[in-house]
């Protein structure tokens, strides 16, 4: 199935099939009861989603989106099930999923505890280089977004950027 940008693949609290992510980059986006939103998390190829249902069925905890055009396979639920349970082996294969799902939490949290807020933005824009060139960040999530996956302000993401668009104007003269 082709998922196109901000096109939905599954809705928070909605319950269904795993989705395998062949190419492209998905948002992860929780609701909360006041209706804001938040970005929680960002799935990249090779991922199986969603996490918490790898093993046994749970409701989506947030919605998915597509931040760019994304080729994505759908694993039905019960299939997905049956053939775990008639092939124990598979479990090592989750477990080496959410070990690389770990890895990638991981230098997110190395993002978050980098103490230059330009540092901290700088990073996840070269992450993100690494999956969707040569689109840049700000083609896929918004100023607040940004902010919340690096904890700083909208604010804080406006400024740093004005600056690097200033450096770089510079560095070309």
């Amino acid at each position: 199935m082709i998922l196109h940008k901000g096109e939905t693949l599954f809705r928070q609290g909605d319950s269904g099939p795993l989705y395998h992510l062949k190419s492209g980059m998905l948002k992860i986006v929780r609701l909360h009861q006041d209706g804001s939103q938040i970005l929680v998390n960002l799935i990249v190829p090779g991922e199986i989603i969603p996490h918490h249902s790898l093993i046994s069925s749970n409701p989506y905890y947030g919605t998915a989106i597509a931040l760019v055009t994304c080729e994505i396979e759908v694993l039905p639920e019960i299939e997905w099930y049956q053939h775990l349970e008639q092939n124990p082996d598979r479990y090592r294969e989750i477990a080496i999923q959410l070990q690389d799902r770990l890895r990638i939490m991981q230098q997110r949290i190395d993002q978050l505890t980098t103490v230059s807020p330009g540092e901290k933005l700088q990073k996840l824009q070269s992450w993100f280089q690494v999956y969707i060139s040569p689109a840049t960040l700000t083609d896929v999530l918004t100023q607040d977004e940004i902010g919340q996956f690096i904890g700083l302000r909208r604010e804080t993401i406006n400024r740093l950027l004005r600056s690097q668009i200033k450096s770089e104007s510079h560095s070309t003269n």
